[in-house]
C-alpha cells in the first residue's frame, strides 16, 4: 500500500467529569463515594478574535499557544495536581493499581502475527512471553507431502530464523525503537532503522540474514524511509536536515566500501521527500510532497546510470501517486480532468506508458461516483486493490490485471468488474498487511472496530474467498464473545459482483456494548458522524460521564479501531463518542 499521509492529530475533550467505581459486574456499577479534592482549576479567559477563510470566531484560550506564559505553567501544575489526587482519592485509593491490573489481566502472556507468505519464506512477529518487545522471524515455506514434510525435517528447514530481536537491542542500550524494516527482494539482507537514545534521529543499519552480521551501519541521523533497488545491490534512503524534514536521498552499495552517495535534494523547505520502490522492484520512485502537491521521480531500479527523470512538474493542488505494472504506471491523481481549471474532489486512476516520452500523456481508466472516493492502492501481477470510502464506510475491492481500457473513454468503476471484499460491519477499521509478495493472489487485512477485535484476514483475489487467520484475544471477556458472518455490504457500487458462498464466524462484543454511527447536527447546521459506544449493562441513560474525541484535518479518518484498555470505562458506566470529520464522504 501507498503511504502519504501523516496520522492525524486527536484531541480529547470531557464532557463529565464524575467517574464510577470499578465493579466487576457491569451491570450493577456504583457510584464513587465524594472526597475531599483541591479546588478544580479553571483556565483564565482572555479576549481574543479570530479570522480565517472568511469567518471570525472567538478564541478566548488563545492565550495558550504562548508556552513561556507563567500563568499556562501554573495551570498545569494545578491541572495535575488535581488529577493525581482525584484518581488518588478514587476507589479507597487504589484505583491506579486497580486499573493496572485489569488492563495486565486482559492481555495475553504473549502475541504474534500470522505468517505471510513472501517467496519461499513465511515471515512473522511475536512478543515472547515476560518481554516487551517483539521479535521478526521466518521459517521457509513447508513443502508439500510426506516425502517433503520428511525432507524439510531432516534438512532443519523447519527451523525458526530470528532475524531482528528487539528486545536484544533495549538490553544493550536500555531503550529502542525500530523505525522501518526492509527484507531485499532475493531475501538476503534486512535493513531497518533504529534509535536507542530517544530522540527520535534514527540510524541505518544493513544485516547479512546468511552470516547474521550486521554489514553496514550509515553515519548519517535522522534516516527514515528505505527502499531496495531490484538487483538487490543497492539500498536507497531518506535524510533529515536540521528541522527534521526528510530532503535528501543517499544510494548505498553494498559491494563499496564507500558512504552513500548523494542522489536528490529536495530545497523546497515546504516539501519532504520519500523513496519506495514500486511493487515489482523495476522502479525507484522518490516523491516529493507537501500537504496539498507532489512531485514524483523515478529511476530503473536496473539501470542506475540513467538517473532520476521526473513523472510530471509540480502543480499547486494537485496530488499524484504511482505503481508500475507491465510497461506502465498505474497513477492515483486529483489533477483537472480534460483540461478543467479546478482539480477533482478525491483521486481517481490514470496510467501512461513507463516511458521518458510518453509520461506525460495520462490515460483516465475510471473515475469514481460522487459518494465513493479513492484513497489507496496496491498492486499484484494479476490484480490490483483500491482502497475505497463511500458515504464514510471503508471499502477495499480487488480488479484483474492487466486492464484493457479505450483511450478515449474512461470507464465505471463497475465495468472492471471489480470484487468487493466482504467486511463485518461499515464502523470497522481496515488496515492493510505488509502483502510484500507481487506474485501473490491473496490480500491480507487487518480489520476491527470498537466491538470487534482485531481480526486476520486473508482475501484470495482468484476465487474471491475469505480466510479468518486470527483473531485477538482478549482473555477476562473471551467468554462472552458472540458470533455473526461476514456480509457484503456495498450491492449498490457493483451490480455483477460475485457474492461470497461460504461464510465464517468471528467474535464480537455487540451483546456486551452497543456501538452505533449517528449524524449530530452541528451549530452551523451541518451534519457530523458520530460513533457512540457504551455498555448495555453499566450505561445510566442521562447519568453516565463521557469521553468526546475529535478529530479535524488531512482527510484522515479517527481511528476507531479495537482497544482493549476502553473496556475499564466502559464497564463503569462511560459513554465514548468519535466525531469524524464533517461532509465526509
Amino acid at each position: 500500500m501507498l503511504c502519504r499521509r501523516p496520522c492525524p492529530g486527536v484531541f480529547l475533550r470531557l464532557f463529565a467529569t464524575s467517574c464510577r467505581r470499578s465493579s466487576l459486574h457491569p451491570s450493577q456499577p456504583h457510584l464513587r463515594t465524594a472526597t475531599a479534592l483541591p479546588t478544580l482549576p479553571v483556565a483564565k479567559k482572555v479576549p481574543f478574535n479570530v479570522s480565517a477563510h472568511g469567518r471570525s470566531w472567538s478564541d478566548p484560550y488563545h492565550w495558550m499557544r504562548d508556552t513561556s506564559d507563567p500563568d499556562l505553567a501554573v495551570l498545569l501544575a494545578a491541572e495535575n495536581a488535581y488529577a493525581d489526587a482525584f484518581v488518588g482519592s478514587a476507589g479507597g485509593g487504589g484505583l491506579r493499581a486497580h486499573l493496572a491490573a485489569e488492563m495486565r489481566a486482559r492481555l495475553p502472556a504473549s502475541t504474534a502475527t500470522p505468517p505471510q507468505l513472501w517467496g519461499p519464506w513465511l515471515y512473522y512477529q511475536y512478543v515472547p512471553e515476560g518481554k516487551e518487545y517483539p521479535v521478526l522471524s521466518r521459517k521457509l515455506r513447508p513443502s508439500s507431502g510426506l516425502v517433503g514434510t520428511l525432507l524439510d525435517y531432516l534438512s532443519g528447514s523447519e527451523k525458526e530464523q530470528v532475524l531482528l530481536d528487539w528486545n536484544e537491542v533495549a538490553e544493550k542500550n536500555g531503550y529502542v525503537h525500530i523505525g522501518s524494516c526492509r527484507i531485499s527482494p532475493d531475501h538476503r539482507f534486512l535493513a531497518y532503522t533504529v534509535d536507542t537514545s530517544g530522540g527520535e534521529l534514527f540510524s541505518l543499519e544493513v544485516k547479512d540474514l546468511l552470516s547474521e552480521h550486521v554489514i553496514f551501519s550509515s553515519p548519517d541521523k535522522g534516516v527514515v524511509s528505505l527502499a531496495w533497488s531490484g538487483n538487490n545491490e543497492s539500498l536507497f534512503y531518506t535524510v533529515c536536515d536540521e528541522t527534521l524534514r526528510p530532503n535528501q536521498v543517499f544510494c548505498k552499495k553494498l559491494q563499496s566500501d564507500e558512504a552513500g552517495f548523494l542522489v536528490f535534494t529536495e530545497k523546497d523547505v515546504n516539501c519532504c521527500v520519500d523513496i519506495t520502490s514500486t511493487k515489482d522492484f523495476k522502479y525507484m520512485t522518490v516523491n516529493s510532497n507537501t500537504r496539498t502537491s507532489s512531485e514524483v521521480f523515478v529511476i530503473e531500479s536496473d539501470n542506475l546510470r540513467e538517473g532520476l527523470w521526473p513523472i510530471r512538474k509540480r502543480v499547486d493542488k494537485v496530488q499524484y501517486f504511482l505503481e508500475h505494472h507491465n510497461g506502465f504506471f498505474y497513477i492515483l491523481t486529483n489533477a483537472p480532468v480534460n483540461d478543467t481549471e479546478t482539480t477533482t474532489e478525491g483521486y481517481y486512476l490514470a496510467r501512461c506508458r513507463a516511458e521518458k516520452s510518453l509520461v506525460d500523456r495520462w490515460q483516465i481508466v475510471t473515475v469514481p461516483d460522487s459518494d465513493c472516493t479513492i484513497q489507496d492502492m496496491d498492486i499484484f501481477h494479476d490484480n490490483l486493490v483500491l482502497f475505497l470510502r463511500k458515504n464514510g464506510t471503508p471499502l477495499f475491492c480487488s480488479i484483474s490485471m492487466p486492464i484493457d481500457v479505450d483511450v478515449q473513454e474512461p470507464k465505471e468503476l463497475d465495468d472492471l468488474n471489480p470484487w468487493f471484499f466482504p467486511i463485518p460491519s461499515e464502523l470497522c477499521s481496515i488496515v492493510a498487511g505488509s502483502n510484500n509478495d507481487f506474485m501473490s493472489s491473496t490480500y491480507q487485512l487487518v480489520i476491527s472496530s470498537p466491538v470487534i477485535p482485531d481480526l486476520t484476514v486473508d482475501y484470495d483475489l482468484r476465487k474471491k474467498t475469505f480466510t479468518i487467520l486470527h483473531q485477538e484475544e482478549v482473555t477476562t471477556i473471551s467468554a462472552n464473545l458472540g458470533g455473526l458472518g461476514f456480509q457484503s455490504n456495498v450491492s449498490s457500487i457493483q451490480q455483477n459482483m460475485q457474492l461470497v458462498k461460504t461464510s465464517q464466524n468471528w467474535s464480537d462484543l455487540s451483546k456486551l456494548f452497543s456501538c452505533e454511527r449517528v449524524e449530530v447536527i452541528s451549530h452551523d447546521g451541518v451534519s457530523i458522524p458520530l460513533v457512540i459506544l457504551y455498555s448495555w449493562g453499566a450505561h445510566c441513560h442521562g447519568e453516565s460521564p463521557g469521553i468526546l474525541y475529535g478529530y479535524g484535518a488531512y482527510g484522515e479518518d479517527l481511528d476507531k479501531s479495537w482497544c482493549s484498555e476502553r473496556l475499564s470505562l466502559l464497564s463503569r458506566g462511560w459513554v465514548l463518542a468519535f466525531a469524524d470529520v464533517r461532509n465526509q464522504s
